[in-house]
C-alpha cells in the first residue's frame, strides 16, 4: 500500500505518483547566497531549496520555440527508449521509477508511449535520489511491496558526468544484497552525453526543453528535500507543491505536445529499435573531460563543482552560482537559452571549440584558478 501525505502535483494521477512527503507548508526557500554559503561550508545541497526562477518573457518565448523545434525529435527518442526498455526487460510487467525531478516528465512520456503505441500499462512512480545520500529506500520498499514481481525500470532525463548513475548502481547493489530486491541499475535516459547509461535515445549533447524550466515543467513540484528538521526516519524524502504558479504551469502542455508526435515517428522507431543494439556499454567518456577541466580551473579538484552537458549547465544557471560557463560554440541553437541565462545573471561565457560537451557550468567555490 502506497502511503498518504504525498506531495501534490499538477500532472494527472494516472501519469505519475510522486513518492515524496509534502512539506509545502513547513519548508521555506533560501536565497541563492544563503544556499551557496551553506553548501560551501559543508551542508548538503538537499537540505535547502533555491528560490524558484521566474523566467523573463524573452526566455519563456525561447522555451516555446525550442519545444516547437524539437518535439518531433523528442517523440522519436521517447519511442526508441521505450522500445529498448521493453526489449531489454524481456517482459511487459514493467514499473517505471523516474528520478525526481528531471526524470519525472520523461517517465510520464515513456508511460504514455507504452500505453498509446505499444498498448502496455506501466505504472509510474517518481522518487528522490541524491548525490552522496543515495536513493529513498522507503520509497523503493513501497514500490516493491506494491509490485513484488515486476521489473523495475529507473528513468532519468539525461546524464552529465554520471554521479547519479553511480549513486543508483550503489543503491541497487546494496538493496539487492540486503533485501533481495531484484533491482537493475540500467537507468534509461533520453540523452546520455556522458556515456554512462546503457539505455538511451541518443548520446548527443542536445537540449531537452524540460531542462529550461523548474517546477513549471515538472508538475509544480520542487527539488527533493532531505532535511532532518522536516523528514523523519520513516518518511519519504520531501518536496513542495507550488500551487501559486498554477497560472504559469507548462507541465502538461510539454507532455501533450511531445505525445502528439508519437504517431509521426513510430514506424521509424520500430525499425531503429530492431536494427541497433538495445543496450550499449558505458565508457564514461565525459568524465575524462570533467577531470581535465577540474585540474585546469580549480586549485582543489572537486568534480561536484563541474556540471557538464546542456541540461546540467542549464540547471546550474537556474539554481546555483556559477562563475563561468564554457561552450564549444556560440552559434548552436542548443545553447541559446544558456547564453540568455548567463547574460541575465552576469556570468561570463568562454568559447572552447574542442569541448566534448556543448556546454559546461562551473560552480563558484572560492578556489577558482
Amino acid at each position: 500500500m502506497i502511503a498518504t501525505g504525498l506531495v501534490k502535483t499538477s500532472y494527472p494521477k494516472e501519469d505519475i505518483t510522486f513518492l515524496l512527503k509534502d512539506v509545502s507548508n513547513e519548508f521555506t526557500e533560501s536565497t541563492l547566497e544563503e544556499r551557496e554559503k551553506a553548501v560551501q561550508t559543508g551542508a548538503h545541497y538537499a537540505e535547502r531549496l533555491p528560490m524558484e526562477y521566474r523566467p523573463s518573457d524573452e526566455y519563456t518565448n525561447l522555451y516555446h520555440e525550442t519545444v516547437g523545434k524539437t518535439k518531433e525529435q523528442l517523440g522519436y527518442l521517447v519511442g526508441l527508449v521505450t522500445r529498448r526498455i521493453f526489449m531489454n526487460a524481456g517482459t511487459d510487467d514493467i514499473v517505471l521509477v523516474s528520478l525526481a525531478r528531471a526524470g519525472s516528465p520523461i517517465g510520464i512520456l515513456i508511460r504514455r508511449y507504452a500505453e498509446q503505441v505499444m498498448k502496455m500499462e506501466w505504472p509510474h512512480y517518481s522518487v528522490s535520489i541524491l548525490r552522496d545520500k543515495g536513493i529513498d529506500e522507503k520509497a523503493i520498499d513501497s514500490i516493491r511491496a506494491a509490485h513484488p514481481t515486476s521489473r523495475i525500470q529507473f528513468v532519468d532525463g539525461w546524464t552529465g558526468k554520471g554521479a547519479i548513475q553511480k549513486e543508483l548502481t550503489k543503491a541497487v547493489n546494496s538493496l539487492n544484497k540486503e533485501k533481495n530486491m531484484n533491482l537493475y541499475d540500467d537507468m534509461a535516459v533520453l540523452a546520455d552525453p556522458g556515456a554512462c547509461a546503457v539505455l538511451f535515445g541518443t548520446r548527443e549533447d542536445f537540449l531537452i526543453p524540460s531542462a529550461c524550466l523548474n517546477a513549471t515543467v515538472s508538475g509544480l513540484v520542487s527539488r527533493t528535500i532531505l532535511n532532518k528538521q522536516y523528514i523523519g526516519e520513516n518518511d519519504f524524502h520531501g518536496a513542495k507543491f507550488y500551487g501559486e504558479l498554477l497560472d504559469e504551469d507548462l507541465s502538461n502542455d510539454f507532455i501533450d505536445q511531445i505525445t502528439a508526435c508519437f504517431s509521426e515517428t513510430q514506424e521509424q522507431v520500430k525499425q531503429e529499435a530492431v536494427s541497433t543494439p538495445v543496450i550499449v556499454e558505458r565508457t564514461w567518456q565525459g568524465m575524462e573531460e570533467v577531470e581535465a577541466i577540474g585540474q585546469q580551473m580549480y586549485s582543489e579538484t572537486d568534480f561536484h563543482l563541474i556540471k557538464p552537458g546542456v541540461g546540467e549547465t542549464t540547471r546550474v544557471l537556474l539554481r546555483r552560482s556559477p562563475w563561468k560557463v564554457l561552450v564549444n560554440s556560440l552559434d548552436n541553437p542548443d545553447v541559446h537559452h544558456i547564453l540568455m541565462l548567463a547574460e541575465e545573471k552576469k556570468v561570463p561565457v568562454e568559447v572552447v571549440p574542442d569541448l566534448f560537451y556543448r556546454a559546461i557550468g562551473l560552480i563558484r567555490s572560492g578556489k577558482e584558478i
